[in-house]
């Protein structure tokens, strides 16, 4: 088992997409990048910590390799908004990739490159060694399943979603 750790934004959006790919074992949801330990949500939310809403992916590598999630990744966010995503805006909420291995940082890196040149545009994804992770808070660990109606409406009022 390996474990990835992606900040996409709001981190109950880019969960669903994650836990319905095969290889993927869990997605959780916390907090990565800053210096306070153990944070809360409220904290992260108004910038006062340094973190960002991440997901920890632990997946079989066997069956879904580090480039696939990564792609998925970058298919559920805007890689080209440097302020946030969608309507969530601030530092908790702007793009990075927390990376493992010298190998994991080579293969964001390509991807971004490949990006940049394909759309002739600037991506904003920060490449950052993993140091930490804290868990979130159990309310926001499968949002999406636990709030069907508010997670929906949390989606088309974001942008994340077209009507």
């Amino acid at each position: 088992m390996k474990t990835a750790y992606f900040a996409g934004g709001c981190f109950w959006c880019i969960t669903p997409v994650f836990k319905e790919t095969e290889g993927v074992i869990e997605v959780t949801s916390g907090y990565c990048g800053g210096n306070e330990e153990n944070p809360t949500y409220s904290e992260v939310k108004s910038q006062q910590t340094g973190h960002r809403e991440t997901i920890k992916i632990d997946y079989d590598s066997e069956k879904v390799s580090f480039a696939e999630l990564f792609e998925i990744f970058l298919g559920g966010v805007d890689p080209f908004d440097s302020e946030g995503q969608f309507i969530d805006r601030g530092f908790s909420y702007t793009l990075a990739v927390y990376y493992n291995d010298i190998k994991e940082k080579e293969t964001a890196e390509k991807m971004i490159a490949e990006l940049e040149k394909s759309s002739g545009r600037k991506v904003f994804i920060a490449l950052e060694p993993f140091a930490a992770f804290y868990t979130a808070e159990e309310e926001h660990q499968d949002y999406y399943i636990k709030h069907p109606e508010e997670f929906e409406r949390e989606l088309i009022e974001s942008g994340r979603k077209k009507i």
